[in-house]
């Protein structure tokens, strides 16, 4: 959890929410990184979860994450949460739970959906203090009195 900090620390040079994924090997080595690049790249799917699956897919020369683990600050979002799955990622370790667009437990459970053709272990609350405060933060410092 501390590298996705780290990715989210990284985010407030341009201007990007602060959330940071990384994507841990068979190994429990890193194998993809990424934070949110939305404002940055102008691009709506430039969120951490994807940009970091797609690291670690490149890395790993394959899109079958299944022997892989995604750490990510923030609880995904319903994108996200359906990248998590379409990858068979076996295991997600969450900081901060999403009230409002949370898609792993929160609003919807999207990982954990029995429709679905593989489901993912959740392991929420790692480190949440640390991680909802850098959001905390962050929309502090935006919102207008």
């Amino acid at each position: 959890m501390g590298l996705a900090l780290t990715e989210a620390a990284a985010c407030l040079a341009t201007g990007d929410v602060p959330v940071g994924a990384v994507v841990l090997g068979p190994d429990g080595g890193v194998v993809g990184a990424g934070r949110n690049r939305r404002e940055a790249d102008h691009d709506p799917t430039a969120h951490a979860e994807v940009l970091a699956l797609r690291a670690a897919a490149t890395t790993l020369g394959r899109w079958r994450l299944d022997d892989c683990t995604l750490v990510v600050t923030l609880e995904p979002c319903v994108m996200c949460a359906g990248a998590t799955v379409l990858a068979r990622v076996p295991r997600l370790v969450l900081g901060a739970w999403d009230p409002k667009a949370g898609a792993c437990g929160s609003q919807w459970d999207v990982v954990r959906d029995s429709r679905l053709n593989h489901r993912v272990e959740v392991v929420g609350g790692v480190r949440e203090q640390e991680c909802s405060a850098v959001l905390r933060e962050f929309f502090a410092g935006h919102r207008r009195d």
